[in-house]
């Protein structure tokens, strides 16, 4: 397979077919629709259609970059220390996207944690700061 190019278009001037293609990938994600059947159905194409271009056509928002952090911690391994942070998280708004963790070494486990942001009632640095006072948290901080 040769390089993907991908071209950023305004979806006004498109075949209605790709705009329906994302609406039954959506379904797809959501769980409104069950089946790529279903979804296609849904949303007004033919199956074939939709497995055409489902692996081509994409939604763009320029927004998520700005939606999303992430922070690395270093948290004492203790039980209920990841927990206490992701509950934190909860109260402010976040919502967690993926948590990696690694293995324990010397009492302490690396942990680098992606959240959408958009909706936080606090400041990206009012809730570091409220991260960092959380019992078993040893350093947080914003990574790329």
């Amino acid at each position: 397979m040769g390089k993907v190019n991908y071209v950023l278009v305004n979806a006004d001037i498109l075949p209605e077919i790709y705009t329906k293609v994302l609406s039954a990938k959506e379904f797809l994600a959501t769980g409104e629709a069950l089946s790529a059947t279903q979804a296609a159905k849904m949303a007004g194409i033919s199956r074939s259609a939709y497995y055409k271009y489902k692996d081509s056509v994409f939604k763009y928002n320029p927004e998520s970059t700005k939606e999303n952090a992430t922070l690395h911690f270093r948290l004492r391994d203790t039980k209920g220390v990841l927990s206490a942070v992701t509950g934190e998280l909860y109260l402010v708004g976040a919502n967690v996207l993926s948590i990696n963790q690694q293995i324990p070494q010397n009492g302490v486990a690396g942990v680098t944690l992606t959240m959408r942001i958009a909706e936080m009632t606090v400041t990206l640095e009012e809730l570091i700061e409220r991260l960092r006072k959380v019992n078993g948290v040893k350093s947080v901080h914003i990574g790329g």
